[in-house]
């Protein structure tokens, strides 16, 4: 389930250092400038509210409000139900369901910039948040951005000095993931893509469930979509246990704090093809591109709600994605995938799910170990 509390508007000064990011200092200035947020009429950035530390907006200068005007065109291109509407008749249509759009400046050199740019989910109701990592290039003058699953992503990702090699060798992997074989549901659930069992069981890549191996929490939601609405059911919800309310990395990789410092959504890009996020944590460790191990502390359970959305008590939202060739990431099926040593599958309706394993069922309300094997 996804949560509600005010985003964090805050401009937090944060360590330009590419790859490895300190954890941010004490926030400098409240805000952009009102030239730096674009708020002329017609502008891609109109209306859309703008995180940068001041050594970044320093750096940037005047420049800054057309990298912002760039990586808004790009969100609002991409965000659900604004395909084809011009920039201000998106963002009018995506505050009217009270959808806020996010820019998150962190790391500039002289000519590249990269960040984190969300759509808020509506916190009016139950939903999820859309996000991407993204990176921008100054060419001939003027700002190429391109956010995760756009052409410029993936030629930007290979040549950015902002991307250490490390992340750049974990990315290019989950990109060049091949899917495992896949069949489709009959109706009525035609909508919701299947796996054959073989092929899942055996491309998980050792992927634990978000706490501690060999202890437990509770699953309080089986499988369902990330949004709680419509594509492959991806999500799992989990709370309680005797793992300390502690969430942690299922595998290694890169991390990176979607809603900033603070906030409570985290998404690890894992070098076997998958990537996970995390949301509603407490006390979340700030992350920014930044080389994690297996089992890494990335916060607690909590009802942290920074890119909007609804939670009805303390848990963690965990979510499974992959990528394809073209640095698309996407969430993706759990039905007859092993995590934490746990096949999954779906129930009749979203969250009634079941896990498996030895010939035991955990279905929600059930405690489970976390395995790694």
């Amino acid at each position: 389930m996804l949560s509600g509390l005010p985003v964090r508007i805050a401009v937090t000064a944060l360590a330009v250092t590419g790859l490895l990011a300190a954890a941010p200092s004490t926030p400098t200035t409240p805000r952009v400038p009102a030239a730096a947020s674009a708020s002329a009429a017609g502008s891609p950035s109109s209306g859309v509210a703008v995180k940068m530390p001041a050594s970044v907006a320093d750096r940037l200068g005047t420049d800054r409000k057309a990298l912002v005007d760039a990586v808004s065109a790009d969100v609002l291109s991409r965000a659900r139900g604004t395909g084809g509407l011009a920039p201000a008749t998106a963002v009018g249509k995506l505050a009217a369901e009270g959808r806020k759009v996010v820019v998150d400046v962190r790391t500039v050199t002289r000519d590249w910039a990269r960040g984190v740019a969300y759509v808020e989910a509506s916190r009016a109701r139950h939903g999820a948040p859309e996000g991407w990592l993204y990176l921008a290039h100054r060419e001939n003058g003027r700002w190429v951005s391109g956010l995760e699953g756009d052409p410029e992503f993936a030629a930007h990702v290979a040549g950015s000095p902002l991307v250490g090699a490390a992340e750049r060798r974990t990315m290019a992997a989950y990109a060049e993931r091949a899917a495992a074989p896949r069949t489709r549901m009959p109706a009525p659930e035609a909508h919701e893509a299947q796996v054959s069992p073989a092929g899942a069981r055996a491309n998980t890549n050792g992927l634990l469930l978000p706490w501690m191996p060999d202890h437990h929490m509770t699953l309080t939601g089986g499988p369902h979509t990330h949004d709680g609405a419509t594509g492959h059911w991806s999500a799992l919800d989990f709370a309680g246990g005797n793992a300390g309310g502690l969430v942690r990395s299922s595998r290694e990789g890169t991390a990176t704090s979607m809603c900033g410092a603070g906030g409570g959504w985290t998404r690890v890009i894992h070098p076997g093809g998958f990537s996970t996020d995390y949301y509603h944590m407490r006390n979340a460790t700030y992350y920014n591109g930044t080389s994690i191990a297996r089992s890494a502390l990335l916060g607690g359970i909590g009802t942290d709600t920074c890119a909007g959305g609804s939670a009805t008590g303390p848990h963690v939202h965990w979510s499974l994605r992959t990528y394809d060739a073209g640095y698309n990431g996407q969430y993706t099926w759990l039905n007859g995938r092993t995590i934490g040593g746990w096949a999954w599958w779906n129930g009749s309706g979203q969250y009634s799910g079941c896990g498996t394993r030895l010939g035991v069922t955990a279905c929600p309300g059930t405690a489970l170990y976390n395995r790694t094997g």
